[in-house]
């Protein structure tokens, strides 16, 4: 079958208006061609047209459609009003819930041509990623969220009405303080709210009532001679049962603060689940937005090839396209790092381009996949087993580092001068490709904290240590203020000490001295 025998009588839309009518239609074959063409499985999609002002609404609750009340959402619409209103700043174009149905915001200022773009490339893009990433399966539950979600707004408010809005915001406030840090990166798992909070309560009295026993079986018969080993099993057996080190600080604080009462830990879980619903998107940035501009890519120039969209809608996607994939040069004024819709379209072109087309390196550096033919099956292979630490670490290829000129730069603080450690070239594309996978790894982008102590029968000062990465140690006067949050949380002292990884201690920060 030729391009000239599947030619539709005439295109889908033409110019710049639209109706509900031509939105559907556009819809309908844009899904046809994801499914049947690329062999995408998305969730069924619900698409909401909305003005900027519910865009900008839609910022401030962090995209999500439904949110509990408080100040902090305000001010960051404030802001982001400000900004738009002034004209610094641009609104997205869509925004996509990860639920089942999924949610597709689009605005109604777009052109017809712009809301095909953007329903290619969310509902069936990241509606597809969404669906099958393992991060994604492994952290959040989108047949509920938008459940939890009304819980939580319906909960806070009750919270306010009998306890009052600043009681709330307290704990709010010092929970949203340790957002990033509600997060257990080596625990991941399928939440289920009721399981999770049953098993939370079970967990803290089974801790209490473990340490209740040991403290009579172990100190009415410690010996003089004894007391000291009886006294470190007995702290031994306390931290097993608090369950330390625990990278969660939430969690922890949520399972074993002493005074909070239940419904202060119930506003830290719910927060810890949107800390936990929120992770995925952290930790494949890149690789979602590199599988939704290569699916927004294929579906428009196949429904050009098909005479569905006209040439002056072509033009205007391929406008909207390169403003998409734009790399800044990094000594370009204002540089704001890799793009990670560039770096994740170029990546999947470049699979694209080993399965079909591959080099003699090609072969030597991707064998499993070179000359494979199935370009689309690897992609969608890709999507779903890696997120971007993994995906850079396997398919950056040494073509990608020579096209994209990429060098590795050595930022030492006792030197006075950068050094170019790679370049590339034969020698330097895998310190370049380690390099830049290292940039993407989860455990590099936050500070490692973690309970590690907590005397529950003394003074029962909480105890936390940073482990120090490549040198880097935590702004002070942030670090006070956090602390002063976790402080309020857990009812008593807290002191955190900084570690280099070789055990070296480099400083400590004391509630009791701020």
């Amino acid at each position: 079958m030729t391009v000239q025998d599947i030619r539709p009588a005439k295109p889908l839309f033409s110019g710049a208006d639209w109706d509900f009518d031509t939105l559907q239609r556009t819809f309908d074959a844009i899904e046809r061609v994801a499914l049947e063409d690329l062999g995408l499985d998305p969730y069924p999609t619900r698409l909401e047209v909305i003005t900027s002002e519910q865009m900008l609404d839609a910022y401030a609750a962090t995209g999500m459609p439904v949110m509990y009340p408080h100040w902090s959402f305000g001010k960051r619409f404030a802001q982001q009003e400000l900004l738009y209103r002034k004209g610094y700043q641009s609104l997205a174009l869509e925004i996509v819930i990860n639920s089942d149905p999924s949610l597709c915001y689009i605005m109604e200022e777009n052109t017809m041509a712009t809301q095909a773009t953007v329903i290619a490339h969310a509902a069936m893009g990241h509606n597809h990623f969404f669906k099958h990433n393992q991060v994604f399966q492994a952290w959040t539950a989108p047949d509920t969220i938008l459940d939890d979600l009304r819980y939580a707004r319906s909960f806070v408010k009750a919270c306010e009405d009998r306890h009052g809005r600043h009681a709330v915001e307290q704990v709010l406030d010092a929970a949203h303080t340790l957002f990033a840090h509600g997060v257990g990166r080596d625990k991941a798992q399928r939440p289920d709210p009721l399981e999770q909070r049953e098993r939370l309560r079970r967990r803290r009295r089974e801790a209490l009532e473990a340490m209740d026993e040991l403290w009579l079986r172990t100190v009415p018969h410690a010996l003089a001679d004894e007391e000291e080993d009886a006294k470190e099993a007995y702290r031994d057996a306390e931290r097993r049962a608090l369950g330390l080190p625990e990278d969660n600080l939430l969690l922890f604080l949520e399972s074993h603060a002493p005074l909070l009462e239940d419904w202060q830990r119930e506003l830290l879980c719910i927060v810890r689940q949107l800390a936990t619903y929120f992770e995925p998107q952290r930790q494949t940035k890149m690789m979602n937005e590199g599988c939704a501009t290569w699916c927004h890519f294929e579906i428009m120039n196949r429904l050009r090839d098909r005479g569905e969209i006209d040439e002056g809608a072509m033009l205007e996607f391929l406008h909207l396209h390169a403003h998409v994939v734009a790399q800044p040069d990094f000594d370009q004024r204002g540089y704001p790092g890799i793009n990670p819709y560039a770096l994740g379209f170029a990546m999947m072109r470049d699979i694209a381009r080993i399965c079909t087309a591959p080099t003699r390196e090609d072969e030597e550096w991707f064998p499993e996949i070179a000359g494979n033919d199935d370009p689309i099956g690897t992609l969608r292979w890709a999507w779903s087993e890696f997120r971007d630490e993994s995906f850079v670490r396997q398919f950056l290829s040494p073509k990608l580092i020579r096209d994209w000129r990429m060098f590795r730069l050595r930022d030492d603080a006792e030197d006075p001068e950068y050094l170019v450690e790679a370049i590339h070239d034969e020698a330097g594309y895998r310190k370049i490709r380690s390099a830049l996978a290292d940039l993407y790894d989860p455990a590099a982008q936050q500070p490692r904290i973690e309970v590690v102590d907590a005397d529950l029968r003394g003074d029962r000062k909480l105890h936390l240590r940073h482990w120090v990465h490549d040198g880097q140690q935590l702004d002070a006067l942030e670090t006070r203020r956090v602390l002063r949050h976790i402080a309020r949380l857990w009812g008593y002292e807290v002191r955190l000490t900084e570690v280099e990884e070789d055990g070296e201690e480099l400083g400590s920060y004391e509630t009791a001295e701020l």
